[in-house]
């Protein structure tokens, strides 16, 4: 076994039966038609977590069906800026108020450890109250330079129905950095989750309808992507789509949404860069390092998932972040000193497992780790904290989104060779970079192929900054006023005063 610091203790009480996660429709809780569920069995524990209803095209149809009846009356985008924003701060109180029930299952559903689950499910508060904000704020533009007679006005306005489909490692805060938008926006919603993490989406049903939000504005439909998420992205009262997941299906997403020409969101994969310079204060690049790549067990699209370090302190560095690694905190994600989890699949493991072979098989060398494990009283569905240099560009380790606990290591010679190996990917989310030298830090800012920089930091984030990707990480903004216009339409008025306009028939 690895010299790892291993936790197997555990200080959080577990559930007493599975969750029942059910459809949220029109206001109201259902199970399928058809009466199907669908268990989940918990990474870390081995235990069926939560049971969720198995949505048809029926509950699809229906949710669908219920969001666009709520968008024409008027119920929610007809209402004041302000009354929506009371509503969503409502929600946000609420989310405060039940932090440790969302989080409990949050952690047995995914793997990630009860600390982070927390901070996800907590902290989402803030996005909400951040777009309560901006549901006051919002307005359009008037031009009274156009002419004595003409004013132009431009409207912003709500976009209508919109499709939310969010992935397993962050389900409750990646759908907070979208729902609450869109609902500011004064759109209505329906959403799935993934049907491995749907109990933290199906409970917040329960507190919107507490907070007062109107049957029908947001809507929740529990399944797999075929036949639920397929149809939420082809059905003709679906005015836009915003999707969280694989580049793989954000393309399919964007086919299939074209044929009838739908507004489409897209927030998928990353491989991100953290270049460290000679000149950098290494104890806090090798800190932050580890921490990008083993929060969320790695599996996050912001992982640091690859460094690329200066040849001329590529050996101290490296051993700085091994020495580290082995401090990390891994094992049980029920005791909130755990700081690496489980795996949210037994296929998952196998993946990230096949990464790490094939390099090794490539020449490259493993410093740490590089295989599955088996945590006293829990299982094996858990991967060691890996790191691997003697990375080459090409090695497929190094281009693909691993989406594990492994970090990937390789070196450059100068300033240009490592802005190259930055933008040498298919991907282009986040970057980060290390140097005490502000004109090294703004270069690399302006020529690095990314949607977020960080500059001697890493994964610090904020209500109010957009987040997305350029390249195949993804198009269009989440968060921030950015990410609240992605939920708007633009409208011009052009106003003519008094008859002043000369006739184009001439008639005399």
């Amino acid at each position: 076994m690895l010299d790892l610091t291993i936790q197997t203790d555990q200080t959080v009480a577990m559930p007493e039966a599975p969750y029942v996660a059910r459809h949220f429709i029109d206001g109201q809780y259902h199970d399928s038609a058809d009466g199907r569920t669908s268990d989940r069995v918990s990474p870390s524990h081995g235990i069926v977590v939560s049971r969720a209803a198995l949505g048809t095209a029926s509950e699809t149809g229906a949710a669908i069906a219920a969001a666009r009846r709520a968008f024409d009356d008027g119920c929610w985008s007809d209402l004041s800026g302000k009354e929506r924003a009371i509503v969503l701060n409502r929600v946000a109180d609420l989310i405060e108020a039940n932090e440790e029930r969302l989080a409990v299952i949050e952690t047995l559903e995914s793997g990630k450890p009860i600390s982070q689950a927390r901070g996800e499910c907590g902290g989402a508060a803030d996005l909400w109250r951040y777009a309560a904000s901006l549901a006051r704020a919002s307005h359009g533009d008037s031009h009274n330079t156009l002419g004595a007679d003409i004013l132009g006005v431009v409207l912003k306005e709500p976009i209508g129905v919109v499709s939310i489909i969010t992935p397993w490692n962050f389900p409750f805060w990646i759908l907070s950095q979208k729902l609450p938008f869109a609902l500011a926006a004064g759109c209505t919603c329906v959403v799935k989750p993934s049907e491995m993490t749907p109990s933290t989406t199906a409970m917040l049903g329960e507190l919107l309808n507490e907070a007062g939000l109107p049957a029908g504005v947001c809507n929740i439909v529990l399944g797999h992507g075929d036949p639920v998420g397929s149809l939420m992205t082809t059905h003709k009262d679906v005015d836009m789509v915003s999707f969280t997941g694989s580049t793989a299906v954000g393309k399919l997403i964007t086919k299939s949404a074209g044929d009838s020409l739908k507004k489409v969101a897209l927030e998928l994969g990353g491989k991100n860069p953290q270049v460290i310079f000679p000149d950098a204060d290494l104890e806090s690049a090798a800190d932050a390092v580890t921490f990008g790549v083993y929060f969320n067990v790695g599996q996050c699209c912001n992982s640091s998932s690859r460094i690329i370090v200066h040849e001329d302190i590529a050996d101290a560095f490296v051993e700085r972040v091994v020495a580290l690694s082995r401090q990390v905190v891994f094992g049980n994600p029920m005791h909130p000193d755990t700081q690496v989890g489980a795996i949210v699949t037994a296929d998952h493991q196998q993946k990230i497992d096949g990464y790490v072979r094939a390099a090794r098989d490539q020449g490259a060398e493993v410093m740490l780790g590089g295989g599955m494990m088996e945590v006293p009283g829990l299982g094996q569905q858990f991967y060691q904290p890996t790191v691997v240099r003697g990375v080459t560009p090409e090695m497929e380790i190094a281009r693909a989104e691993v989406f594990g606990p492994v970090l990937s290591v390789l070196t450059f010679r100068d300033f240009d060779e490592a802005v190259a190996l930055v933008n040498d990917s298919a991907y282009g989310l986040s970057a980060g970079v290390w140097s005490e030298d502000v004109h090294t830090c703004l270069s690399f800012c302006r020529k690095a192929q990314a949607g977020t920089v960080w500059t001697n930091t890493w994964m610090d984030g904020f209500p109010e900054l957009a987040f997305g990707g350029m390249k195949e990480s993804g198009q269009g903004r989440e968060i921030g006023r950015y990410g609240f216009e992605e939920f708007l339409e633009v409208k011009s008025l052009v106003m003519r005063i008094g008859r002043s306009r000369a006739p184009w028939v001439k008639t005399g």
